[in-house]
């Protein structure tokens, strides 16, 4: 245990997280998401584990130490049910709650096609696979930056 991290971060998700720098996407996504096959084609070319989490408590707990990208719309994205676009279903929208809280204003996540997702998530640096069950628990984030103290 260190203090102020958040216990739900393990050493891995950490080191990568650390790793990152301004615009560097991470994805965490739910338990029926391809992870492993992505992840290979990630920067980090290795799956990540939360799995005892829930998508929106793995976020909460990477959000406790990542900040956002705040120069851009897509700081933020969601998979997109397939036929359903405009649909928000319990899990992204527990996400979204998680992301305005670490925010402390509502940011809206951009939505992504089911395979531009797939896409954009092998070009992303990580995957961290949750537990989470539900489907469409899958999002990607663009780390942000941290201003130097006045």
């Amino acid at each position: 245990m260190l203090k102020g991290i958040d216990s739900r971060l393990n050493a891995n998700v950490l080191y990568v997280l650390r790793s990152m720098g301004h615009g560097d996407q991470i994805v965490i996504a739910d338990t029926n998401f391809p992870s492993d096959s992505v992840a290979q084609d990630t920067v980090h070319a290795e799956l990540l584990r939360m799995e005892n989490l829930t998508a929106a408590q793995a976020v909460e707990a990477v959000l406790s130490v990542l900040p956002l990208d705040t120069f851009v719309d897509d700081f933020a994205g969601r998979m997109e049910i397939v036929g359903e676009p405009d649909t928000i279903p319990p899990v992204q929208a527990e996400v979204q709650k998680a992301i305005n809280q670490a925010e402390g204003r509502e940011r809206p996540m951009v939505s992504i096609e089911r395979f531009d997702f797939y896409d954009a998530a092998r070009n992303a640096y990580a995957v961290i696979q949750t537990g989470e069950r539900r489907f469409y628990g899958c999002f990607i984030f663009r780390k942000g930056v941290i201003p130097p103290e006045e």
